[in-house]
């Protein structure tokens, strides 16, 4: 229980701006599936998605008291009103689109909380998307990481079910982020 504990905190930092970065979430998942016993991935699940939907939740809010504020600095003076506008108009066409492929965009899942926050897009529609992306997000994941852990003993004796799942994660991970980024551009143009 201690570990998914643990989980859910580091899906917490993952999803916050800065943080995000920093922090490795989807190889936390992974080794938590492969240190994990089988009958753990239900709570493995509600840790990564608690912890993914309440740090992009604090990014969200965050964007929304201090997203004005940014907006009207010299950085978003530095982004252009016109920009600004097609962000927003963006948010409000394709919002829900883009909050459900987030969780499987390094680096722009810990940013889209606080851009839709800043340009006011609906908590209620946000945490909706951010919920089914953060689902569908953890339960690949788990279903990875299960399936590396079932396969390992087609690997050499001296393979780590661990290197294994890793291995076999970040491989598919490329495979869905090259998948989405060509999605998000046909999007965004």
């Amino acid at each position: 229980m201690l570990l998914m504990g643990v989980l859910g905190v580091v899906m917490l930092f993952d999803a916050v701006p800065l943080f995000g970065v920093l922090v490795p979430g989807d190889v936390a998942v992974l080794a938590a599936v492969a240190v994990g016993s089988p009958g753990t991935g239900l709570a493995t699940f509600v840790a990564v998605v608690t912890g993914c939907l309440a740090g992009w939740s604090l990014s969200f809010l965050a964007g929304r008291r201090w997203g004005d504020r940014l907006r009207h600095s010299r950085f978003g003076g530095w982004v252009g009103e016109a920009r600004w506008v097609a962000a927003e108009g963006i948010l409000r066409r394709d919002g829900g689109r883009l909050v459900l492929v987030a969780p499987f965009l390094p680096v722009f899942n810990a940013l889209l909380p606080l851009a839709a926050g800043g340009l006011h897009m609906s908590y209620r529609r946000f945490l909706g998307f951010a919920a089914l992306g953060a689902g569908a997000w953890a339960g690949l994941y788990l279903l990875v990481g299960t399936a590396s852990r079932s396969l390992a003993g087609l690997f050499p004796p001296g393979a780590s079910p661990l290197l294994v799942t890793l291995v076999g994660g970040l491989l598919l991970a490329a495979l869905v982020l090259l998948g989405t980024r060509r999605r998000l551009r046909t999007i965004t143009a």
